[in-house]
């Protein structure tokens, strides 16, 4: 069977489907012109006819499609952000910043994980033309040279966030001082056999985990400590590789009282190591991680807090100042760190 049935009129669609420009208009009394540049700010409007249209969009609880105001802006009205590690937990809690960043702006949100220095080049490929996304977020990692260059020439504003160029605005921390704050941490508690998990030499960019490590160092020359080349291992952030690393570090013949973890996701491999052992933590081995991830509150960890959350809310936040050709200063913004002791550092054993 067959049924047709009427066009409903625009009272009748208010209350069935989403209004269209075209409503607004009607209940207006202006053009569907009018209304278009109402939405996109644009001069040329009365303020009293600029009012019955902002009522009128308020009553219809009219939403402007993304996609029919970029193309009249020839914007795509998307952001994109370039990561390594999409599922760890660090990228995650950065992600849901960005998210909460982009809220309240009318762009869409695009996400292309890292995974490899090839997915990166074609990454930096795919969005240097412009035609993909309106800006861009690159987290954890540097694009290379040419594509500095490409998006230099193509005019794509770009922002840094967990990493530092002099070509764009960048949202990160001190690292140097976030690997003082660890190590010095471990030295007040009276621990001499300091030892580092950090990672391997950079796949993408990855300066923060060579930073948290010269930060070690000078903490301990500080206190006047040599480096033992023993205790300072290099894995991946999977718990399971520091897992294995942490255990040769504590069947050492002279093994380490303390671990400080370039993040939390190996801190909690050396602690799963720890308890295979039967070692105890904190009576014989203290843990310190970096970060600050979720997990780390439920396990207890004493770490280094970032904001991860905040860095992405903020990154995305000077993203949009950038589009709007708002001018941003400073070029670097440093965000601050914290120390969060918890349960897994105490004095060194006797």
């Amino acid at each position: 069977m067959l049924v047709v049935e009427p066009l409903p009129d625009a009272a009748a669609r208010s209350a069935t489907s989403p209004a269209r420009i075209a409503d607004v208009a009607a209940r207006a009394g202006v053009g569907v012109a009018t209304v278009s540049r109402v939405l996109n700010g644009r001069a040329g409007v009365r303020p009293s006819t600029r009012e019955r249209v902002t009522e009128a969009i308020e009553a219809l609880n009219y939403r402007p499609s993304s996609l029919a105001r970029g193309l009249s802006l020839q914007r795509t009205m998307v952001v994109a952000a370039l990561l390594p590690w999409f599922t760890s937990p660090s990228a995650v809690q950065r992600v849901r910043g960005i998210v909460d960043g982009l809220s309240d702006s009318g762009y869409d949100l695009m996400v292309f994980d890292l995974e490899s220095q090839d997915r990166q080049r074609r990454a930096f490929e795919l969005f240097d033309r412009g035609d993909r996304a309106d800006g861009l977020l690159v987290v954890s990692t540097l694009p290379p040279a040419p594509e500095v260059e490409r998006l230099h020439a193509a005019e794509i504003p770009c922002v840094l966030i967990d990493a530092v160029h002099s070509c764009f605005p960048s949202i990160a921390v001190d690292d140097v001082a976030g690997g003082e704050i660890a190590t010095r941490h471990l030295l007040e508690l009276g621990h001499r056999r300091v030892a580092l998990i950090g990672d391997p030499p950079p796949e993408f960019r990855f300066d923060w985990s060579r930073d948290r490590t010269l930060g070690y160092e000078r903490a301990l020359a500080a206190a006047g400590i040599e480096v033992r080349d023993e205790y300072v291992r290099e894995g991946t952030r999977l718990p399971q590789v520091a897992r294995a690393i942490a255990a040769e570090l504590l069947s050492l013949p002279e093994r380490p009282t303390a671990v400080f973890a370039a993040s939390d996701t190996q801190a909690i491999g050396v602690l799963e190591a720890a308890r295979t052992l039967g070692i105890d933590v904190p009576g014989d081995l203290s843990v310190i991680g970096f970060d600050d991830i979720e997990v780390a509150a439920y396990v207890g960890l004493t770490t280094v807090r970032q904001p991860l959350v905040e860095s992405g809310r903020r990154g995305a936040r000077v993203l949009l100042d950038v589009l709007a050709r708002h001018a941003v200063e400073p070029l670097r913004e440093l965000l601050p760190l914290d120390l969060v002791v918890r349960s897994t550092t105490g004095p060194a054993p006797s």
